[in-house]
């Protein structure tokens, strides 16, 4: 079935998302926080991890995908930017609204689907934004525009980094982060995972993405969430759980890094990615 370009520019709303602050722990927990992040493990002062924004974004990424025609079996999570708007509170009840801003059509590579979410509190206060490109790799073909091509953010070439954080994951780590919501049983069903193509169940993308979140909190934001502006990165490759990664990260400008997430075999996981903070 073609995917439905109908649906871009259509603005569907997702049911509320109440948390709490055992929620807010639990994700950085699933996104192997420690004591050494206690501020953000410990309910007396409690912070938020500024990636905790990927959280709302899930459940309302299903009824778009059926409205869209998306063949799961083949979707792929392309890449992802969250924009802060202000921190986010430790509880409270989360609207979003998500709007398909484009449907290109990349041939035999599939189609390419970016998706934009505005998240606002209790208030109607805009808190934070997510964009996702998804591709579903049967989708092309349909007739459509190609689109433009992605802008390339590589690391400057010869220079050292300016932070570099490697954090080991737990063997563990993917059955503690689904209980943020995603539980795909790629992540947990050795069974399923082999159905995929893998040898053992993988590690969420948005997992190594909020272990890359809280390298980069820690490293030039000083531990504090209201420095993060935005952070936008592009899927490359399979972490397993167990998996360590190294984050990387190079200054490009005023207030600007790129960064890149490897694994312990040298594989890039994460980049094409820039961050934005407020120095």
């Amino acid at each position: 079935m073609a995917l439905n370009v109908g649906v871009i520019g259509k603005k569907m709303e997702t049911g509320p998302f109440t948390y709490n602050e055992d929620t807010v722990i639990l994700y950085a927990l699933g996104i192997g926080a420690g004591l050494d992040d206690l501020p953000f493990i410990y309910e007396k002062d409690l912070k938020v991890f500024p990636t905790f924004a990927v959280i709302p974004f899930g459940p309302g990424l299903l009824p778009f995908v059926q409205e869209a025609n998306i063949n799961v079996f083949t979707l792929l999570h392309g890449e992802q930017k969250i924009t802060l708007h202000k921190p986010i509170p430790t509880s409270g009840t989360i609207s979003s609204v998500a709007t398909c801003e484009s449907i290109w059509d990349k041939g035999d590579k599939g189609g390419v689907i970016t998706l934009n979410v505005e998240s606002r509190d209790e208030k109607g206060e805009l808190l934070f934004e997510n964009k996702a490109l998804l591709m579903d790799r049967s989708g092309g073909n349909f007739g459509g525009e190609r689109g433009p091509k992605t802008e390339l953010i590589n690391p400057p070439e010869g220079k050292t980094p300016d932070f570099s954080v490697a954090y080991t994951s737990s063997k563990d780590q993917a059955a503690l982060y689904r209980l943020s919501g995603d539980k795909n049983p790629l992540h947990i069903d050795p069974e399923f995972a082999a159905m995929g193509g893998f040898d053992r169940p993988i590690l969420h993308g948005l997992c190594t993405y909020g272990y890359a979140g809280r390298a980069i909190l820690q490293s030039i934001c000083g531990g504090d969430p209201a420095k993060l502006k935005s952070f936008g990165v592009r899927f490359k490759g399979v972490v397993f759980p167990g998996d360590t990664m190294t984050t990387e990260g190079w200054k490009i400008g005023d207030g600007k890094y790129t960064i890149r997430v490897t694994t312990q075999d040298g594989r890039v996981v994460l980049g094409n990615s820039l961050v934005e903070i407020d120095e």
